[in-house]
């Protein structure tokens, strides 16, 4: 069971769409649960789509709501654009696009954008690699507003672009663009109007996450300098933790919350573990170090545990209370460079989607990992993070995007 932190965290957390959909970044609520997930025993050992659909490049994750399909790519001829891309779930025709002018230059891996589209309430949100934040309309792909976070607050786009998926929070929609004053932003979903801004960081690659105990909520933003804890509404600071800063500001994968602990990680510092009290305060390193370092998959959590992709030594299990390391070395990616991998539960087991495009079926537990069964989705390597919904896996490339059913 888990601790008071966690039980009331499911249903409040941001952009919660129908439990069928996934509509945005890791799923209705953001925690990577597929929560209608119908999966056979095991994978064929070669599943076929139902259909693909030609697209430009990118790493952009991919959002389901409401019978379509949302992403977003780049495109250099005839002139240079990122578009968002909307699909018709049921047979992958192209419904709308909209595309806008982007100059990447020498923007490192300047294959495309690089976030997950955020729908809610009848609009999408997202947010490009070079800071161009749109809210359309989600059924005709009419420009509500948007905002160039670089000019309107002086952002500034991090080494490898803007990673950070839109979190939609009542009225409000919070990017985190490293402007001015400005390393998180919100603004109004409705009008696009500046709500609050805060923080004077400099912009990492996460997202922000919503956490929820008896009687608070807090804004989490973890970055290359700091991890903070605000109020969502105002934006105001309640703690913070300075941290050693991070090499390269790789701040990438997402704080995760389980168990009244949060837990952050990167490459190069590795992990630290934070006890908050029971009003979401006071926060206390517990553990900290190379025991786990993080690259760009965010760990899952359960039972007291969390599951997470280690730089060198494969997944990973650690008790999180006492950072205890209950296995590790089982590698669900190949070995010898930066490590990949989109980790949700589907029921009891897991499924993994790694950089080969191979999806994994299997069992995490505290005593062991249980590989049930591995087949191949996509013929080209991924470093995009996959949908689910309606019993099918949606996933990319640099080339085309495809639906597969999970069951024969």
């Amino acid at each position: 069971m888990t601790r008071w932190g966690s039980v009331l965290v499911l249903g409040m957390l941001a952009g919660a769409g129908r439990a069928d959909d996934w509509p945005q970044w890791r799923g209705p609520n953001r925690d990577g649960v597929w929560q209608k997930a119908e999966l056979p025993a095991k994978l064929a050992e070669k599943l076929r789509p139902r259909w693909r659909q030609s697209i430009g490049g990118g790493y952009s994750g991919i959002a389901v709501a409401a019978g379509r399909v949302y992403t977003l790519d780049y495109h250099k001829t005839p002139r240079e654009v990122e578009r968002i891309v909307c699909l018709d779930v049921a047979n992958g025709k192209l419904l709308w696009t909209h595309a806008y002018d982007v100059r990447y230059g020498k923007m490192e891996y300047g294959n495309g954008p690089r976030s997950t589209p955020t729908v809610h309430e009848g609009r999408v949100y997202t947010f490009g690699a070079r800071g161009h934040l749109f809210c359309l309309d989600a059924r005709s792909g009419k420009v509500v507003w948007s905002r160039d976070t670089v000019k309107d607050f002086k952002g500034t786009v991090p080494q490898w672009g803007h990673a950070c998926s839109p979190l939609v929070d009542g009225r409000r929609v919070m990017v985190q663009v490293g402007g001015e004053d400005a390393a998180l932003v919100a603004l109004d979903t409705a009008t696009g109007a500046k709500v609050w801004r805060a923080l004077a960081d400099r912009p990492g690659y996460s997202s922000p996450i919503l956490i929820a105990g008896k009687g608070w909520r807090q804004l989490i933003h973890f970055g290359p300098q700091h991890v903070f804890g605000l109020d969502p509404a105002s934006g105001k600071v309640h703690w913070k933790i300075e941290q050693e800063p991070i090499t390269y500001d790789v701040a990438i994968s997402d704080a995760v919350w389980h168990d009244g602990v949060l837990l952050v990680g990167d490459y190069w510092t590795g992990s630290r573990a934070i006890r908050l009290d029971e009003r979401g305060r006071n926060p206390k390193v517990i553990w900290k170090g190379p025991r786990l370092s993080l690259l760009m998959s965010t760990p899952l959590g359960r039972d007291g545990h969390v599951y997470a992709l280690d730089r060198k030594d494969g997944l990973v299990c650690i008790e999180l209370q006492t950072g205890k390391v209950k296995w590790r070395g089982e590698h669900i990616t190949p070995r010898g460079h930066n490590p990949q991998a989109s980790l949700v539960w589907a029921g009891e087991r897991a499924l993994i989607f790694n950089e080969r495009s191979e999806l994994i079926l299997a069992r995490l537990l505290p005593q062991k990992y249980e590989e049930v069964s591995r087949t191949r989705s996509l013929d080209r390597d991924s470093w995009s993070h996959p949908a689910y919904a309606g019993g099918c896996i949606f996933v990319r490339d640099d080339e085309e995007i495809v639906c597969v059913p999970l069951s024969r």
